[in-house]
């Protein structure tokens, strides 16, 4: 049994199981599931911390794949797309049970540790600090919170990203909010989330399954100095650099997205 809250979409054709970043939730790949839905079998997966999933007393990949795979079990091998931080899951699911997925999408993410990254430590990291700062006594309407959090996080698209994370608590009265995702742990264990479970994986051999790896030209998380770790863990990989893209390139570019989708699934 998994305690991970999953969506579906889609009755015939092959498997494609999607894997959220962090602040996501399952519903984010909405857009790209149903561009495909017509011709797979789609699992929109909110990872442990995050969405309708159960809160965990730590954060750790190996954890997180073993989860996501417990998932996929029932419905057998599956093409696994992930972003970010369900990138990192996707790639150790993939080495930990490379029986379940038949191929691999990592999107704008690399098989390393990012913890000396100012753009990892500082960036997408950072958004959990300022979370958690925020007072959400006073807030009586989602405008509030998001007026309260432009001061600190001015983009507009981001912004609306991270206050899909707030939930009005029903339980604790009409006017009370709460984050659903688990800010405390993904402070806590923010080094984690930022490193590459080198030791765990330590012995196991390269996945030989075919795995497109898609970067925004905008952003800094797939490098070229990123390329040797890849093709240490992903040797049978295909890079492709969607332009004008940041680190969110499915929802940036989602055309493009699915277009680079649908030629690796073969459609």
């Amino acid at each position: 049994m998994s305690d991970l809250h999953v969506l579906r979409l889609g009755e015939t054709g092959s498997p494609v199981v999607f894997l959220h970043g962090l602040f996501g939730q399952g519903r984010n790949w909405m857009t790209v599931a149903k561009a495909i839905a017509d011709r797979h079998r789609v699992t929109l997966v909110d990872l442990p911390n995050h969405g309708r999933s159960a809160w965990t007393e730590h954060i750790d990949y190996v954890e997180m794949a073993g989860q996501v795979a417990a998932v996929m079990e029932a419905d057998g091998p599956a093409t696994v797309v992930g972003h970010s931080m369900g990138g990192k899951v996707a790639m150790v699911l993939a080495l930990t049970r490379p029986d379940l997925v038949e191929r691999l999408v990592v999107a704008d993410m690399s098989p390393v540790d990012y913890s000396d990254e100012a753009e990892a430590t500082g960036g997408v990291l950072g958004y959990a600090r300022i979370l958690l700062g925020l007072d959400l006594g006073g807030v009586e309407r989602r405008e509030d919170a998001d007026r309260l959090l432009a001061e600190e996080v001015p983009n507009t698209t981001i912004r609306s990203f991270l206050l899909q994370n707030l939930r009005r608590d029903t339980g604790r009265g009409p006017d009370t909010w709460r984050w659903a995702a688990n800010l405390e742990a993904i402070v806590r264990d923010g080094a984690t989330l930022a490193g590459w479970p080198e030791a765990a994986l330590a012995g196991r051999p390269a996945y030989a399954g075919k795995v497109l790896w898609l970067a925004g030209d905008q952003s800094g998380y797939v490098q070229p100095a990123y390329d040797d770790a890849m093709r240490r863990w992903f040797p049978s990989y295909r890079k492709v650099t969607i332009k004008g893209a940041g680190h969110w390139l499915h929802s940036e570019k989602p055309d493009v997205f699915v277009a680079a989708l649908k030629r690796f699934l073969g459609d």
